[in-house]
């Protein structure tokens, strides 16, 4: 918690420079990616390390990207995300050493969840910007927040994994 004293920075998420991915097992066999391409957040600090930072994220549901766009709009459907009923995932938490540790909500469900956080450092870009860099991972079981769906193929094997690997490399602005 930040004193009368110490000054807090803030910082926004520079989406140009920045990529939220997930990674879940299809068929327990291979790894199928998705990437949300619309999102927003930034950071509040009161020190260069930004320990203690106050973090905050949203993802546009509508904007998951497979690569394969049936597979899209399933994501976006009532089975997982239910995109028109929660158009958005959003996270707030605090960086504690090398960790992440927040609420991450899907759909109308709320959980704790711990995220790895690699500080790249705070560099000058050459137009003068102030940027810090997070390389950002984790895992969440997908059933707990709500997302159920499944299929079982004729030979027995699960369709879609239940863990769901989260994969972030953020790039903040001073602002």
């Amino acid at each position: 918690m930040s004193t009368a004293t110490e000054k807090t920075t803030k910082w926004a998420i520079d989406p140009t420079h920045s990529e939220v991915s997930f990674k879940v097992k299809h068929l327990v066999i291979s790894t199928v990616t998705g990437n949300f391409n619309s999102f927003e957040g930034g950071a509040e600090s009161s020190s260069d390390d930004f320990q203690g930072a106050e973090i905050s994220f949203a993802a546009h549901i509508a904007s998951i990207d497979t690569n394969q766009s049936d597979r899209d709009n399933h994501l976006k459907s009532a089975d997982f995300f239910d995109a028109e009923k929660y158009p958005k995932m959003t996270f707030s938490g605090i960086l504690e050493g090398n960790s992440l540790i927040g609420e991450l909500t899907i759909k109308d469900i709320t959980k704790t969840v711990e995220l790895t956080a690699d500080f790249g450092g705070v560099v000058q870009d050459p137009y003068g910007q102030t940027k810090a860099g997070f390389e950002l991972e984790g895992k969440i079981s997908r059933k707990e927040f709500g997302l159920t769906w499944n299929a079982v193929t004729e030979a027995g094997s699960i369709v879609v994994s239940d863990q769901v690997r989260i994969l972030a490399n953020i790039q903040i602005v001073k602002q």
